[in-house]
């Protein structure tokens, strides 16, 4: 059975809870689609998320990398279309605000994804889910694991698939934060399932 590395996040900057930990820990060790799923939290820090990564990859072997973030504010699901070399932007768990700094000063300028985001996007239409997308990872943690996995994939194996969706607020954080769009926590999981399944098509 190939093996899928489900990454999400540990809660960070005003966000006491992440809906991607908790999807990540709900759907760790079940098969979706002829893929076993490892899930793994990360922590939210520039020094040590990406390392962290990886060891997860050398450890698990995936034949996929999805890594999951919450971007509070979306209101679709967003597969990321591409991952830039730069960590910049507001300050880590640990208080590190990095600013105009390369992931990799080796690396390329930019990675595409090469998961079929434009299949996972029209796939989450059809079944009600609002999707599009998204030409931006930002510069924050998110766009740091994505590059990270996306340079390891082409420097050490290019037969891994790889690649990154952000996800909106669940209702608990909409509750604790007020005019912030939010999802069900049944739709945010139901919506990565759907994303999973779109590569045993």
């Amino acid at each position: 059975m190939k093996k899928l590395l489900l990454t999400g996040f540990e809660p960070f900057l005003s966000f006491t809870v992440n809906p991607t930990k908790r999807i990540v820990e709900e759907l760790n060790g079940q098969e979706i689609g002829g893929y076993q799923i490892l899930g793994r939290v990360l922590t939210v820090d520039f020094a040590s998320s990406g390392a962290e990564l990886l060891s997860y990859i050398e450890d698990t072997k995936p034949d996929v990398v999805i890594s999951l973030g919450l971007a509070g504010g979306r209101y679709k699901i967003t597969p990321e279309r591409i991952a830039i070399n730069i960590k910049d932007g507001a300050a880590d768990n640990k208080g590190h605000t990095p600013l105009d700094e390369f992931i990799n000063i080796d690396g390329e300028a930019g990675y595409f994804s090469t998961l079929p985001i434009r299949q996972m996007v029209n796939k989450l239409m059809e079944a009600g889910l609002p999707a599009e997308i998204s030409n931006t990872a930002g510069t924050y943690l998110c766009n740091n694991v994505m590059y990270e996995s996306l340079h390891y994939a082409k420097t050490n194996n290019p037969d891994m698939t790889a690649g990154f969706i952000h996800i909106p607020a669940s209702h608990e954080l909409a509750i604790q934060h007020g005019k912030i769009p939010s999802w069900s926590h049944r739709d945010l999981k139901k919506s990565v399932e759907i994303c999973i399944g779109v590569l045993s098509e």
